[in-house]
């Protein structure tokens, strides 16, 4: 603790010449590093050590405290000992961080609550020590090995479920980084290192995809190279510094007329605008896993703003937590459909979840969700409540479903899959470590 408490104070720098990083970055990448070090080595399905979950809580719970001291000025009401009141200025807790700290704590117990649920699991294994042969992207990570005749019909249905239920965590995760980031100001440094032009910033190719009339976004990125990572990487960038670029010029409107206003309207530049906001949340739904854009490491390294840090470090963290977990169900189900020897289509088709239209994440909307939905549990559990609902359903097509039963019946959780607002087959591997993000 004192060690913690002392690299905090000198902001990373151990000399003491004063030379370390704001305090909020330092919270960042203490969060970013605790995480690191407690989840790095999770890599199978199964419940984290107990030492090690006391660990995380106990040590996350030390850098999250410093919100309950970050405070601002609210109007309250005072009633004087003559009864007369008044109006004056009180202190309380930063209204974003009463709102999110508590949702993230949430979302973080949620995510260790459904990592507990598959112990005592048995249709299921990882190879070990030298047995792990690997030769996909996540060579690095122990094989997972079902019974040669796949999975049972129960545990397969369990596994789709506790997708859509971390699925949802990681929703929520998202979109509440996406608003704390989208509130960070935009470094100066980073302005001065854009070009003059959006388009010199997309390149005449891309340019001329999204100033064309008839504009698809889906179509757009299905017609652009996105086989690696870095290729992903790279057009977020180009399109993340075409928007700033748009927006200071469209904010300056005497700058607006003189360079373009008599080429192209106002309302023509808003529409390439929001045509390429679109194109980069489709790229965060489709790729979750991608390391961040240099917007945003520059947002983090030159953020001053110690509450703004914890809630993007904590929320990051917990997606790429999420992130994982999804992961390692999709290799289970993967093993699965190679147990049955079904095609990559049919295989691909099982796991995903749907392909409804991508919309905008919306914190508070994602976390109402969460609250409404109904609590995750263990194979056992679901095998009970599967076999019950079977039953239900039976007296309700018969007609003899009492009020017990019906409100019963409408608890249960679906099990034919959501359609969620993106893609979740994820080609990534392994866990990423929140670090390999900065």
């Amino acid at each position: 603790m004192k060690e913690r408490f002392a690299k905090l104070l000198l902001g990373e720098d151990m000399s003491g010449t004063g030379k370390g990083v704001s305090s909020a970055l330092a919270l960042s990448n203490a969060i970013t590093n605790l995480a690191a070090s407690v989840f790095g080595e999770h890599r199978k399905l199964e419940p984290m050590a107990p030492d090690t979950k006391e660990r995380w809580k106990k040590e996350v719970g030390w850098l999250l405290s410093v919100t309950d001291h970050i405070v601002e000025f609210v109007p309250t009401r005072q009633t004087a000992e003559n009864g007369t009141t008044m109006e004056i200025m009180s202190t309380a807790q930063r209204r974003d961080l009463q709102m999110n700290v508590p949702a993230l704590r949430k979302l973080d117990a949620m995510l260790i609550g459904y990592m507990d649920n598959f112990v005592d699991q048995s249709e299921f294994w990882y190879e070990k020590g030298g047995d792990n042969k690997r030769d996909d992207d996540k060579w690095w990570m122990p094989t997972v090995k079902v019974p040669a005749e796949g999975l049972s019909e129960v545990t397969r249905k369990w596994l789709q479920y506790q997708k859509e239920c971390v699925n949802q965590v990681l929703k929520a995760a998202m979109a509440i980084n996406a608003q704390v980031l989208v509130e960070m100001e935009i470094p100066e440094v980073y302005i001065e290192s854009l070009p003059k032009k959006g388009k010199t910033s997309l390149g005449d190719a891309i340019y001329r995809s999204i100033t064309d009339e008839e504009f698809d976004p889906i179509e757009f990125l299905e017609g652009v190279d996105l086989s690696t990572e870095h290729k992903v990487l790279d057009l977020k960038n180009r399109i993340e510094a075409s928007t700033i670029i748009w927006k200071r010029k469209m904010q300056t409107k005497q700058e607006a007329k003189s360079s373009w206003g008599s080429i192209i309207s106002f309302e023509k530049r808003e529409q390439f605008e929001e045509r390429a906001e679109t194109i980069l949340h489709l790229l965060k739904l489709q790729f979750p896993g991608t390391p961040q854009s240099q917007l945003d490491i520059s947002k983090i390294q030159y953020n001053r703003d110690v509450g703004y840090a914890i809630l993007e470090s904590y929320s990051r963290v917990l997606e790429s937590l999420a992130y994982s977990v999804m992961s390692r169900i999709e290799d289970v189900l993967g093993a699965d459909a190679a147990a049955q020897n079904l095609t990559a289509t049919e295989a691909a088709r099982r796991l995903m979840d749907g392909d409804a239209a991508a919309r905008k994440l919306d914190a508070m909307e994602e976390l109402e969700k969460l609250n409404e939905a109904p609590a995750s549990m263990t194979l056992y559990d679901f095998m009970g409540w599967h076999f019950d609902q079977d039953e239900l359903m039976r007296k309700k097509e018969e007609g003899t479903l009492d009020e017990a039963g019906e409100a019963k019946l409408k608890k249960a959780p679906s099990l034919a899959p959501k359609k969620f607002s993106y893609v979740d087959s994820l080609s990534a591997g392994g866990m990423r470590s929140p670090s390999s993000r900065h």
